[in-house]
């Protein structure tokens, strides 16, 4: 593959400070997005959801593969988490994904009662973590996340833009 693209040095989200397991943690969503894309042909997009140093959950997207429109990357995390636990809440935990939730999976993990969310690039069109709905923060629900973006936004981005140009 040659040059790996996950440097070390990325640039710091307006958010806030990088930790080391922040980083961890985001370059293993991106290892479930890029089996995504290039293993399943779906659009890559991957998630982990994360205790302390435990992986819980981890997911891609599998619509296509699994003809369920409610198979996105943090739905497949969550799903394998509640599975490990025995428990369908995560409070304290959080979940890394490589793009933005959408209102559906945001609502899940304001269900879920995780406790933060890391996204690397954000979704114009359709995201629910603050560009488009501020699902997750709402104060009509009864749990709101904290949220931080931007780790490794230009990789998550190019991952996307080269799945879709490939597929043109």
């Amino acid at each position: 593959m040659g040059v790996n693209p996950l440097l070390p040095d990325a640039p710091q989200a307006e958010s806030g400070t990088w930790t080391h397991a922040d980083r961890r943690w985001m370059q293993e969503a991106l290892r479930h997005a890029r089996h995504a894309g290039a293993h399943l042909h779906e659009v890559p997009v991957g998630a982990v959801l994360v205790l302390g140093d435990r992986l819980l959950g981890a997911g891609c997207n599998q619509s296509i593969q699994r003809h369920d429109p409610t198979a996105h990357a943090e739905v497949m995390a969550l799903r394998e988490a509640g599975i490990a636990i025995g428990n369908y809440r995560f409070p304290d935990s959080t979940l890394y994904v490589t793009l933005e939730p959408c209102a559906m999976c945001a609502m899940a993990l304001v269900h879920a009662r995780v406790g933060r969310v890391v996204y690397a690039a954000p979704d114009p069109k359709t995201g629910a973590a603050g560009s488009v709905f501020d699902t997750l923060i709402s104060p009509r629900h009864n749990h709101r996340i904290n949220v931080d973006s931007g780790l490794y936004a230009g990789l998550s981005a190019h991952l996307l833009r080269d799945f879709f140009k490939d597929r043109r």
